[in-house]
């Protein structure tokens, strides 16, 4: 299963790799398969290649609910 987390694009270098950043882990990406990537923008990544870009206010709902579902499940697994 892959689960696709919304990235946001800090750095864009010269070789058209990309530093991105999720939640503070920032990571490499190919900005190969994206168009005018900018940074700034989000993107979803896939096995190290940013292969779609996202709407921000998008991204960050997902990202919020993301969190919502991970402290639900923290709060499930505190009180078994």
């Amino acid at each position: 299963m892959c689960l696709a987390i919304p990235s946001k694009i800090t750095h864009i270098d010269e070789s058209g790799m990309a530093t991105i950043d999720v939640q503070g882990v920032q990571r490499q990406a190919s900005l190969m398969l994206i168009e005018d990537p900018e940074v700034g923008d989000y993107v979803i990544v896939h096995a190290g290649f940013a292969i779609h870009k996202l709407d921000e206010a998008f991204a960050l709902e997902s990202l919020a609910i993301l969190r919502e579902s991970l402290e639900l499940a923290t709060l499930s697994e505190s009180a078994s």
